[in-house]
C-alpha cells in the first residue's frame, strides 16, 4: 500500500495573469508557467524525490505542467479524469476576488448555476485518494486550486472558511502521507504529515 504522495498545482495561466476564475475552462499556459512547470522537474531531478507515476487533469494548463516534469524527470504521466478542476458554472472567467463568488464558494451544495457543487468535487477526489492509497505507488498529482481544497479537506478538520479560502501556489510541491491507524488495517491520512516542499516565490495564490 501507498505511504505518501506528492500533489502540484498547474504552472501559471493565462487567467491568472488576468485574475480571472478558471474553473473548467481549458486555459493555456503562459511562458512563465511552462517555466515553472519545467524548474519543478528539475527540483525533482535534482533532489532524488522519489516518484513512481504522474496522474494529471485533462485540463491543458495541469496536462502541459504535467508533461514538462515527465520530461525532465522521465516519469511516466498519464491522465486521470477526476483531476479536472471544478467547474464554477455562472463565475467562470469572472474576478476570482468577487464578493458574491467568495460567499457562494462557502454554499457546499450550490452548483454556481450549472457547475458542479462542492460536495461533487470533494465525492470524486476522495474516492481517487482511497483508490491510490491502495496501490504500491507513489504518485505525483497534477491538478488545480479546487482539488488542492479537496485534499487538504480528505487529511484534516476544515472550517467552511478556511475549506473556501485554502489555496497554493503554482507549480508549489506538497507532500501527503499516509499512516497505519491502530484501530484497523486501512490505511488513513494524517493531518500533520501535510507538507509543503518547495514553491515559487509569489505573492499570490490564483484560482
Amino acid at each position: 500500500m501507498a505511504k505518501y504522495f506528492y500533489f502540484t498545482r498547474h504552472g501559471q495561466t493565462v487567467w491568472n495573469v488576468e485574475n480571472k476564475i478558471c474553473g473548467a475552462t481549458d486555459i493555456a499556459l503562459t511562458d512563465l508557467g511552462h517555466q515553472q512547470a519545467a524548474e519543478l522537474g528539475e527540483r525533482i531531478l535534482k533532489e532524488g524525490i522519489k516518484i513512481d507515476e504522474i496522474l494529471y487533469s485533462p485540463l491543458m494548463r495541469a496536462a502541459d505542467t504535467a508533461k514538462h516534469i515527465s520530461e525532465v524527470t522521465g516519469i511516466p504521466a498519464r491522465e486521470e479524469l477526476r483531476l479536472k478542476e471544478q467547474n464554477f458554472g455562472k463565475y467562470e472567467s469572472t474576478p476570482r476576488n468577487g464578493e458574491e463568488f467568495k460567499r457562494a464558494k462557502q454554499d457546499f451544495v450550490c452548483r454556481y448555476e450549472g457547475g458542479e457543487s462542492m460536495l461533487q468535487l470533494c465525492q470524486r477526489i476522495y474516492n481517487l485518494l482511497d483508490d491510490i492509497k491502495k496501490e504500491d505507488k507513489v504518485y505525483l498529482l497534477v491538478a488545480h486550486n479546487g482539488i488542492s481544497r479537496a485534499i487538504e479537506s480528505y487529511v484534516r478538520d476544515m472550517s467552511n472558511e478556511e475549506f473556501a479560502g485554502f489555496g497554493i501556489k503554482n507549480c508549489e510541491l506538497r507532500k501527503y502521507e499516509f499512516w497505519l491507524s491502530e484501530l484497523c488495517d486501512d490505511l488513513i491520512c494524517s493531518n500533520c504529515q501535510s507538507t509543503a516542499l518547495w514553491e515559487w516565490k509569489n505573492p499570490y495564490l490564483w484560482l
